[in-house]
C-alpha cells in the first residue's frame, strides 16, 4: 500500500509541477590561484649584491692589532698629533666589554651625546681588541666586532673631529681616543 501512496504523491507532485527540463551543467568553481610570478633574476641580483657587500665588509674590516686613525679636514694637523700621543686629558670614559652590537652601539651613541650635551671635548672608547670575536653577520672570519662598529660609527658622526687608537699605556689598540667637536665648530 505504500507503493501506491508514493507513486501516487509523484504524480500528483509532477501535475502540480508541470513539465521539467534539466539544469544545465555548472562550471566548477575557481580553483586556488596561480601562484605570483617570482622575479628571479632580481632574486639573483639581491643575492650577488650581497655576497658583493660582505665581501667589501671583509676587505674593510680592521683586524686586532689594526689601530683605529681618522682625521677630519677641520682638524689641524698638530692637534691630531696629539691626540695621537695621547697628550690630551680624558673627560670621561664608556667601557664596552661584554655588550653585545646592538648594546655597544646603543650605549656608544648615547655616550657621545651625552659628552657633547655636556660640552666634553676628548673622551676614551674602550672597545676590546677583539681577540676572543666571532664571525658576524656579514663575515666569515673572526674579526673584532666592537672595535669595527666604533671605527664605523665614530666615521659616521659630524661631531667627531678624530679619533686614534689609544697609546700603550692608556689601553692600547683596544681603546679608542676620540676628540670632539666644540659646540661652536659643530655642523
Amino acid at each position: 500500500m505504500t507503493s501506491a501512496a508514493d507513486d501516487d504523491d509523484s504524480r500528483l507532485f509532477r501535475d502540480a509541477i508541470g513539465p521539467v527540463r534539466p539544469l544545465r551543467e555548472s562550471t566548477p568553481p575557481p580553483g586556488a590561484p596561480k601562484p605570483r610570478p617570482r622575479a628571479r633574476m632580481a632574486e639573483l641580483d639581491d643575492a650577488a649584491a650581497r655576497e658583493e657587500f660582505r665581501h667589501a665588509l671583509e676587505s674593510s674590516l680592521l683586524e686586532a692589532g689594526d689601530v683605529l686613525s681618522h682625521r677630519d679636514d677641520r682638524l689641524p694637523a698638530r692637534t691630531f698629533q696629539r691626540l695621537r700621543r695621547g697628550e690630551m686629558a680624558i673627560q670621561d670614559e664608556l667601557d664596552l666589554h661584554g655588550a653585545d652590537v646592538r648594546e655597544a652601539q646603543e650605549l656608544l651613541r648615547a655616550f657621545i651625546a651625552h659628552a657633547r650635551d655636556h660640552g666634553l671635548g676628548c673622551v676614551r672608547v674602550i672597545h676590546g681588541k677583539g681577540l676572543h670575536g666571532t664571525a658576524g653577520p656579514f663575515t666569515s672570519r673572526d674579526a673584532p666586532v666592537l672595535k669595527n662598529l666604533v671605527d664605523r660609527l665614530l666615521r659616521q658622526r659630524a661631531d667627531v673631529l678624530a679619533f686614534h687608537s689609544a697609546p700603550p699605556a692608556q689601553g692600547g689598540t683596544g681603546a679608542v681616543l676620540i676628540l670632539l667637536a666644540p659646540p661652536a665648530r659643530r655642523r
